[in-house]
């Protein structure tokens, strides 16, 4: 799932620690037998997903979390991950945050909103900085936890795809990139 030659970018983002805590996870599934689960996700739907995607391509997660108003501050939404994933010939080759995009004209991490505007924008710059992108998913934390973290239930495990296609249908994301038509 990882290339052998694997390439980390922007590591000194504010961006990272999230991103870091799902490289351990990918590295668990890199590193264990076809029988490692974890979550409701199994190795080879994982395999298969990225098996499925153009090389090279890319994906790209925006996640944000509301952050309620206090005394003298309005609520605002803030972004908790910013992932790029560059994937070749079915394997990710290296990963990076948003802030690897500010070389382009994408504004700060900090600044960008969960709006169409600045999602059109992610995407063009990791299409001219990064590679096509297959996927791009953006969505609120709530709604990233509920699909990262819903587990098996009775041994079955969870489509993450038809979850996926779900929560997307319920306006709960959105889902962009070469790979939706």
């Amino acid at each position: 799932m990882l290339a052998k030659e694997f390439i980390v970018f922007e590591s000194d983002s504010p961006l990272w620690l999230s991103t870091s805590t799902l490289l351990d996870i990918a590295l668990r599934f890199d590193r264990n037998d076809e029988t490692y689960s974890w979550n409701g996700w199994r190795k080879q739907p994982i395999r298969d997903f990225l098996n499925s995607l153009p090389s090279p391509s890319s994906l790209v997660a925006g996640v944000w979390e509301t952050i309620h108003a206090k005394e003298g501050s309005p609520e605002r939404e803030n972004l908790v991950i910013g992932l790029i994933c560059e994937i070749f010939d079915g394997e990710v080759r290296s990963v990076r945050t948003f802030d690897a995009l500010t070389d382009g004209s994408l504004k700060p991490s900090n600044q960008l909103e969960p709006c169409i505007d600045d999602a059109r924008e992610i995407i063009r710059q990791t299409e001219k900085l990064v590679a096509p992108v297959a996927w791009a998913l953006f969505t609120m934390k709530s709604t990233w936890d509920e699909w990262l973290f819903a587990g098996e239930e009775d041994d079955i495990a969870v489509d993450k795809g038809q979850q996926l296609t779900t929560f997307t249908q319920q306006g709960r994301c959105v889902l962009m990139g070469s790979q939706t038509k």
